[in-house]
């Protein structure tokens, strides 16, 4: 089962995103908040070949403004998936032995329902009246794809970020279809900075005269609102050490003439970066994607120790990074602290990179190590 549509030698090639439909009346899904979404769409692509009894499939998580094409190319495009460098032939999800699913969570905008999609009550976009979701929504979500797939048990959950906090949900919410999981520079719950830094690319949202409360479907969009979030989150991906090596306090070559156009060259990147992304991306899935990192609490009152119980059966990888300061180390060793307590399984690695939270995405070497290593042992046993 596959949809890569053409592979040159190594490479994955050209792959196909795929669309799975459920939750029609009266099987609506049932949303954490007692709300009912309905009918629900996912985006997915896939990867590789399920094998005969269906244990070789692996699901990986995206993080905040990710989707589903995590590898591979789309024709016509020249960028290949997120984490393309770290699935594929011979690399550390290895799709000669794997069966790699991903899909675009619910709330997105890049082909999952959101508040972009239509609402079949109106007939018209969704905007505001699209219903608040949470982490563990969308992971109830995946879990009506991967069940529409035949798998009853996934070999392996993986994500960074809020594809980790995803991670985390799966084995709680659905410990028995999860065999190991690898969180990678994630959290069991957001400390106040770190939901600080997403209040404030909200309030730049809404601020924007054209989000007109959500409602800009078929007209201007909130581009600038939209554009100066995602500044300041790029800003919290990077670290002190990276963004000197990448920038120094270098001038751009060309400057305008207005006084206050970007003279350094972070700040041209920085606009840059920010023009780029709202080519892509919508601000109402901004705002409720943020919101729902920002109230996942994997603790839901209790405590780490005791919720993990329920995970008792579930192998674990944890991965932080020293320099990720938006995620910093010690929020991963909590997590280890609370499997331990449990008596789970759990191995973990800080690897020492400098490109902060963005490490994930592009450190791949330590992280292609240790991951091919867990996976294989697990496999062995």
């Amino acid at each position: 089962m596959t949809k890569i549509i053409e592979r040159t030698g190594k490479d994955i090639g050209l792959v196909e995103t795929q669309y799975f439909t459920f939750g029609n009346s009266p099987d609506e899904l049932v949303l954490e908040s007692g709300e009912k979404l309905s009918p629900v769409m996912l985006a997915y692509e896939t990867y590789g070949t399920l094998n005969k009894d269906k244990t070789n499939a692996i699901l990986i998580l995206h993080a905040l403004t990710g989707n589903a094409h995590v590898a591979g190319f789309h024709p016509d495009e020249k960028d290949p998936g997120w984490w393309d460098n770290m699935i594929g032939y011979g690399k550390a999800f290895d799709i000669d032995k794997y069966f790699v699913i991903c899909s675009n969570v619910i709330g997105g905008c890049q082909g999952s329902t959101g508040p972009s999609s239509i609402n079949p009550k109106t007939g018209k976009p969704y905007g505001l009246d699209f219903p608040l979701i949470t982490i563990k929504d969308m992971v109830s979500a995946q879990a009506h794809l991967v069940r529409s797939l035949g798998i009853k048990k996934l070999l392996c959950v993986a994500g960074g970020s809020m594809g980790g906090m995803q991670v985390l949900q799966w084995t709680v919410s659905f410990p028995e279809m999860v065999a190991t999981a690898i969180p990678i520079a994630t959290s069991a719950r957001h400390s106040p900075q770190q939901i600080a830094f997403n209040e404030v690319g909200r309030q730049a949202i809404m601020a924007d005269p054209d989000w007109q409360d959500g409602h800009y479907y078929g007209k201007s969009a909130p581009t600038r609102g939209l554009a100066v979030a995602r500044m300041i989150g790029h800003i919290t991906y990077m670290s002190d050490v990276s963004m000197a090596e990448k920038f120094g306090r270098r001038v751009k070559e060309e400057r305008a003439e207005k006084k206050f156009s970007p003279d350094f060259e972070v700040e041209g990147y920085l606009q840059y970066r920010g023009d780029n992304f709202v080519k892509r991306f919508d601000a109402n899935s901004y705002l409720y994607i943020t919101k729902a990192i920002d109230r996942f609490d994997l603790t839901n009152g209790s405590s780490l120790e005791k919720i993990f119980k329920a995970a008792a059966s579930v192998k674990f990888l944890v991965i932080a990074f020293k320099s990720d300061w938006l995620y910093p180390a010690y929020q991963s060793k909590e997590i280890v602290k609370a499997c331990k307590q449990a008596q789970i399984d759990v191995s973990y690695c800080e690897l020492n990179s400098t490109y902060g939270h963005d490490a994930f995405l592009v450190e791949v070497e330590e992280q292609d190590h240790f991951i091919r290593n867990f996976l294989r042992r697990i496999s062995d046993e």
